[in-house]
């Protein structure tokens, strides 16, 4: 069984307003292969990889049962914001988008601020900038926000490139989170030689699978944190599934991003329960995948897509991600 899905996001969210992508049943389990839609070919490669090892070997052994996860917010109105929080689910801990194009920092301020208000003094506030800013708009964007969150837990890419990272990380307390630098690079290690960044995000798509994703913790000294590429419950089992087998996990995973969907694949969706994810395994149910499935021209795009990055990841000489 097999299917294109393509469902509308419930928020605008990084100019994107509709996921798409490819669900299967395999021998093992269910898979997703959804990158987005201006990936190359060759960075498609480690989603591909990711899909084949959650429908051909499954998925290693939880040491938990339970995830704590945190919700999100994007880049939208304080009152938009506040109702967002208010669906969380009992998640204590906010990923707050800012550096949007055409917003001021006084809308990212008066975002962050609402966030703060809405979660209260005991949660916990991280930014997301998607390497958006130079160093010095950086080091002025989270010093501001910092005040607004009442202390952030970390700011996630603030800066384009490793370089600006390690400079940035020399001229503020906050934590800075890779996840760009580490995951579009050919060198995943060059983060934590360059002193770059106080940890890294893993998602396991962009990685190429739970084993690569794992390999990678296992060789970085720094701390790991695991997030989602904003899938349906059969993409984020597997950065669940990640989320379980990893040795240590010290914050709240960014895997409670079902609420940017407007439906799903399975009927036993993958919804955070008291701010927490039980690790299990998704199916997806066919009457919803007949209901979100995409029009002919766009199942016709997808399945060229999977074929042309399927051939390419078998090609001699390719190697495997995140390794």
């Amino acid at each position: 069984m097999a299917g294109v899905f393509d469902i509308p996001l419930t928020q605008d969210f990084r100019g994107i307003t509709r996921r798409r992508g490819l669900v299967w049943r395999g021998i093992a389990g269910w898979a997703e292969f959804s990158p987005f839609e201006d990936y190359s070919p060759a960075g498609c490669v480690p989603w591909w990889q990711a899909a084949n090892e959650a429908a051909a070997e499954g998925y290693p052994p939880p040491v938990r049962e339970w995830v704590p996860v945190n919700g999100i917010v994007p880049a939208v109105s304080p009152e938009v914001a506040i109702r967002l929080v208010s669906q969380f689910r009992g998640c204590t801990t906010a990923k707050v988008k800012v550096a949007q194009p055409g917003q001021t920092l006084a809308e990212e301020v008066a975002r962050v601020a609402a966030v703060r208000g809405a979660l209260g003094l005991g949660g916990k506030i991280r930014i997301d900038a998607n390497g958006a800013w130079d160093v010095e708009t950086a080091a002025a964007h989270i010093a501001a926000l910092n005040r607004a969150a009442g202390g952030l837990e970390f700011a996630e890419q603030p800066c384009g490139t490793v370089a600006e990272l390690a400079q940035l990380r020399r001229r503020t307390s906050v934590p800075i989170a890779a996840d760009e630098s580490v995951r579009r690079s050919s060198d995943p290690f060059r983060v934590e030689k360059a002193g770059a960044a106080d940890l890294i995000v893993l998602k396991v798509q962009p990685l190429g699978g739970v084993r690569a994703c794992l390999a990678l913790a296992e060789r970085v000294s720094l701390p790991v944190v695991v997030s989602s590429a904003v899938e349906t419950s059969i993409g984020l089992a597997a950065g669940l599934a990640l989320a379980g087998a990893l040795p240590q996990l010290d914050f709240a995973c960014g895997l409670g991003t079902l609420q940017l969907m407007s439906g799903d694949v399975t009927d036993d969706p993958l919804v955070p329960v008291d701010g927490f994810l039980r690790v299990r395994n998704v199916s997806a149910d066919p009457a919803l995948l007949a209901h979100w499935e995409a029009g002919p021209a766009v199942q016709q795009w997808w399945r060229r897509r999977i074929d042309q990055v399927r051939a390419l990841a078998n090609s001699p000489g390719t190697p495997r991600a995140g390794l």
